[in-house]
């Protein structure tokens, strides 16, 4: 499974001073930086991929927060901490309703900065991390057989190999080797993990129209072919 990228905080800002000053507190934290000089050039040059945080420096009556909805559109998720040297109410109300995640007037606000933006990148690699796993075993849980989901599903409801063999109708030795095999192929070290990383793509595949799986007072039905109405 590949790494997330390392992390990198950019800037969008039209004052060269303000640049240097935002850069010196950007740089304080374990991440990248790169300064833009307007929205097209940072849009043209992004890695959808990359992590980090988007700094926009709003500046007049805050034309800069079209940039906000470019992102949305173009699937940018980074996620974006408006800086206002004239704050207002109703800045603050557009740039939060275009979908920052933080409004920080300047320079009042230069000293919570770095908090500000440890958080959200933080989160942003946290997430980013999650999505992968998801993607990671999505792809795993595909190249199981029909059977080894059956196996999987009573595994997740928490059925031990007895129960799981009655249910299929095999002997538990043949359990056994079937969740041998699926710790093999989904990359799992213990049934928690099993649990913590399949649970939800084992309840996408319960509702399937053509399967019935029942449990009645601790012994568990046979997965049988619904009959046509």
């Amino acid at each position: 499974m590949c790494l997330v990228p390392s992390p990198c905080i950019h800037l969008v800002t039209r004052d060269a001073a303000a640049c240097g000053q935002l850069a010196l507190l950007a740089r304080s934290l374990p991440a990248g930086f790169r300064a833009w000089p307007d929205a097209d050039s940072f849009l043209a040059a992004f890695d959808r991929e990359a992590t980090g945080a988007l700094l926009v420096d709003i500046a007049d009556a805050g034309p800069e927060l079209a940039l906000l909805g470019r992102l949305g559109l173009m699937g940018i998720d980074l996620p974006v901490i408006v800086l206002a040297r004239d704050a207002t109410v109703e800045l603050c109300r557009r740039a939060f309703k275009a979908g920052a995640q933080e409004f920080l007037p300047l320079p009042a606000a230069e000293g919570s900065l770095p908090e500000v933006l440890r958080k959200a990148v933080g989160q942003h690699v946290l997430e980013r991390q999650r999505q992968q796993r998801s993607r990671h075993a999505r792809s795993l849980y595909t190249r199981l057989s029909e059977r080894e989901r059956e196996v999987l599903g009573l595994v997740v409801a928490g059925l031990t190999n007895k129960e799981i063999a009655r249910a299929l109708v095999v002997s538990p030795r043949t359990v056994e080797v079937h969740r041998s095999r699926l710790a093999e192929k989904l990359e799992t070290d213990s049934l928690a993990q099993l649990v913590r990383q399949y649970a939800d793509l084992v309840d996408e595949d319960v509702c399937r129209p053509d399967l019935v799986c029942g449990q009645a007072w601790g012994a568990p039905l046979a997965i049988t072919a619904r009959r046509p109405v």
